[in-house]
């Protein structure tokens, strides 16, 4: 072990229980995309007492951070999300998301002028459903990146997970209300235009290529049984293993939902609701490297089941344009998977404390490897970095 990593290691014991606290703070305080006001706060504060030059409301998001350290030309980002999900909290981790990045980012700033970095954290809002790094990536909140390092909460420790693109559509009907049983002949119905189209897609699933999917729920379907409903909602995602077999399927996907206006007589919006969120595409010698740390630390990485894939992430954007790692920390989950409410309850136990410790020192460990390991660090100087604006 290098001089540098056991410093680190040394060092985590001084920070560890603080790690806990922030995890445990935004656990216990679920925010929603884009409404991180605690969770941001709690990021800047703490990367600020530690040091580091911090902003706030970065790329016009009131809720993204930019935290800067050292000044070394090998320029390292640590990636922080927390944003939970409606109705169950953090049932995603992106309270050990937002920890493990921040810790590893207080592991490294003693030691970065040492190892020529610059280490960078930021807090990144709204991956759940808005794409804030899809945001923050288009505005210019990575330029100057050399790497970008994040880890992710599930069941178990997986490297080299893939995810898939996806396209979030805010989709409506206008019809017209009416009293459901006295004129039901005046209204057009906005609740059976859901219908029709629900039905459309069920049928052409069966006709998709493989590598896609399709899948939605109405938010708005109407406000009394005996009203037609003449205004419905719903929120529906269409995913692919690239934006390409997105972009062939959409049409045919776009055309239920056409049916379902043109039977009921309704009008039609689609929009979307977030960027597009890029598929994943991580770098394999970094990957490599965060694999030996974190097998260092006793984690263990077990063979995936063909076809295996993860969600879809707003990193996959980051992952097209610079180099990346995105790799799954296992928690003892009992069986439990990311988005169900059991996985909340371990997210802010004791498995999810030694999920943002063991996580901070891999990503740390890794970060001094790619900064010491002399292929390693000339091949990422030598990619032209996202170049600041």
């Amino acid at each position: 072990m290098t001089d540098a990593k056991s410093a680190v290691e040394k060092h985590l014991a001084s920070v560890s229980d603080e790690a806990v606290r922030l995890s445990r703070a935004i656990h216990a305080d679920p925010e929603l995309g884009f409404a991180e006001y605690h969770a941001s706060a709690l990021v800047a504060a703490t990367l600020e007492d530690a040091g580091f030059t911090v902003r706030t409301g970065v790329a016009d998001l009131p809720t993204a951070v930019s935290a800067s350290y050292g000044s070394g030309e090998l320029v390292i980002g640590l990636f922080a999300e927390y944003d939970a999900l409606p109705g169950i909290g953090h049932a995603c981790g992106h309270n050990i998301i937002a920890s493990a990045a921040v810790t590893a980012g207080l592991l490294l700033a003693p030691v970065a002028d040492d190892l020529g970095i610059t280490v960078k954290v930021f807090g990144t809002p709204g991956e759940e459903n808005f794409g804030g790094k899809a945001v923050m990536l288009e505005k210019g909140a990575f330029d100057g990146l050399h790497a970008a390092m994040m880890v992710h909460p599930a069941p178990m420790d997986v490297i080299g997970l893939t995810s898939m693109a996806v396209d979030h559509l805010i989709v409506e009907y206008t019809g017209q209300t009416a009293h459901a049983s006295g004129a039901p002949q005046l209204g057009r119905n906005a609740a059976d235009a859901f219908t029709v189209a629900q039905v459309a897609i069920g049928l052409l699933r069966q006709h998709l290529p493989a590598g896609v999917q399709v899948h939605g729920i109405v938010t708005d379907g109407g406000e009394a049984p005996n009203v037609v409903p003449g205004h419905t909602a719903g929120g529906f995602y269409i995913r692919g293993d690239t934006n390409e077999l997105i972009h062939e399927a959409r049409p045919r996907i776009e055309r239920c939902f056409e049916a379902g206006a043109l039977a009921t007589g309704c009008e039609l919006s689609i929009r979307p609701e977030s960027p597009a969120y890029e598929s994943l595409a991580c770098d394999t010698g970094m990957n490599a490297l965060y694999k030996a740390n974190a097998q260092a630390l006793g984690r263990a990485f077990p063979d995936l089941p063909a076809g295996m894939r993860g969600g879809s992430t707003d990193m996959g954007n980051v992952s097209q344009v610079i180099p990346t790692i995105h790799p799954a920390l296992g928690l003892d989950s009992a069986g439990a998977v990311n988005h169900q409410p059991e996985f909340t309850a371990v997210s802010g136990a004791p498995t999810g404390d030694k999920a943002v410790l063991d996580g901070a020192l891999a990503l740390a460990w890794t970060a001094i490897d790619l900064a010491t390991i002399a292929d390693q660090r000339s091949r990422l100087l030598a990619r032209p970095a996202r170049k600041e604006r």
